[in-house]
């Protein structure tokens, strides 16, 4: 474990397409009959093509009447990303911290997160009444705003400053949190993402590992 406080730097990740190969709400969608309009929402959304919470918001009444159950069905089906596994256990050999700050649901991403030791986490709620979702939020949508607060609030929490802090995503609902940390990292990302972003890593998110700022506090 990292001793050195000065090299121990935050490492932020979106989590749908970035931290898990699916998107969840097109999981749920599969099972409400919904999933290819949720699809092309989607897609619209992380090329920035329509607002995000306006997209979310639609893609989740479609939702409407699933069962509670749906939850810990589609939590079976999610498949880490190659790399995930590894680069978090190698940033935790590093005393570095891990959060987690999605623009899908709490009630997958929690437990995802507490399975491989990741503490820091923030996620949309879906309202459920009598055991069924009702096809709306709970609370304020987490957006591109909410992610970069959500960064933030962590490097705060953490005790780490905001120029040791890497962000990790793939859509334009991450690109205030890119832009924010000291370094943004685009991971099998939208064009307009790798554009905006430090760096562009494809393929395994452990590939992040190469990158400087890790290779020179290793």
């Amino acid at each position: 474990m990292t001793t050195d406080p000065q090299s121990r730097h935050l490492v932020v990740m979106d989590v749908d397409s970035t931290f898990i190969t699916g998107e969840v709400v097109e999981m749920l969608a599969a099972r409400a009959g919904s999933e290819e309009l949720v699809t092309e929402i989607t897609e619209q959304a992380m090329r920035g093509e329509i607002d995000f919470a306006e997209s979310l918001h639609k893609r989740v009444a479609t939702l409407a009447g699933l069962p509670e159950q749906v939850f810990a069905d589609v939590l079976d089906e999610v498949v880490l990303t190659p790399g995930a596994v590894e680069l978090v256990a190698e940033l935790d050999r590093r005393g570095w911290p891990v959060g987690l700050v999605s623009g899908g649901f709490i009630e997958i991403v929690e437990p995802l997160a507490a399975r491989v030791g990741i503490r820091l986490v923030r996620a949309n709620t879906l309202e459920v009444v009598d055991g069924r979702l009702t096809g709306r939020v709970a609370g304020a949508v987490v957006d591109r705003a909410a992610k970069a607060v959500a960064l933030r609030d962590y490097a705060a929490a953490s005790g780490i400053p905001l120029e040791r802090t890497v962000a990790i995503g793939d859509g334009a609902n991450d690109l205030d949190m890119l832009a924010l940390a000291a370094v943004g990292v685009a991971f099998n990302a939208k064009p307009l993402v790798c554009e905006a972003a430090d760096a562009v890593v494809r393929d395994r998110l452990d590939a992040v590992l190469e990158l400087p700022v890790f290779a020179q506090h290793a």
